[in-house]
């Protein structure tokens, strides 16, 4: 059995990185979704073991000190990070993973996994776009969207870094140049064969 493949999908919050790898999981229902540790606060519809795992600090801090993340990051004071146990078990079923994870994290895969990785990075068409994107979700107050945009920067900087780079000023163009790049670099099954 060959081994399995680790897509990485990042971008700046507001970025459309969820609404791409959602549709991307539905063309590829033999994708595994990698789910997230997080210690931030449930949103509304979300669910414990889908989107993320909901831990407590306490959980969460004692799953960095046995070193059971394969990356972890502290973010506006809440803790994100994804479990090696999953990825091993992913990549020695010879499965494809896909992550919704930020650049840092992604960055840390490809560090953690060179040879089995495969990072793509989605870039807003523009800051104004971005912004405009951002304040339009209404999930976060003023503070947290200021500290979403100064973060902005640095993740447009690390993801320069990724081998793929896609623009989405169009959201199903995006869509389909990901699930190029995807079938380009991994074993997947679409939902027509």
């Amino acid at each position: 059995m060959s081994r399995g493949k680790l897509i990485v999908v990042s971008a700046p919050s507001g970025g459309g990185k969820t609404s791409i790898v959602k549709a991307v999981m539905e063309r590829y229902p033999s994708l595994l979704f990698s789910v997230s540790a997080t210690t931030r606060a449930m949103r509304a519809g979300e669910v414990n073991g889908r989107e993320y795992f909901f831990l407590t600090m306490k959980e969460f801090e004692s799953r960095i000190r046995a070193n059971d993340l394969v990356e972890w990051e502290e973010i506006y004071g809440d803790y994100y990070g994804t479990l090696k146990s999953e990825v091993d078990r992913a990549l020695a079923a010879g499965r494809t993973m896909l992550f919704d994870i930020d650049v840092k994290g992604g960055l840390s895969i490809k560090r953690g996994y060179p040879d089995d990785t495969v990072l793509i990075f989605i870039k807003p068409p523009s800051f104004e776009v971005l912004k405009e994107r951002l304040s339009n979700r209404k999930t976060e107050d003023d503070a947290t969207l200021r500290r979403r945009l100064a973060r902005v920067q640095m993740e447009v900087e690390k993801g320069s870094l990724f081998e793929h780079q896609v623009v989405n000023d169009e959201l199903q163009r995006a869509i389909a140049e990901v699930e190029n790049i995807i079938a380009n670099h991994a074993s997947v099954q679409t939902i027509n064969g």
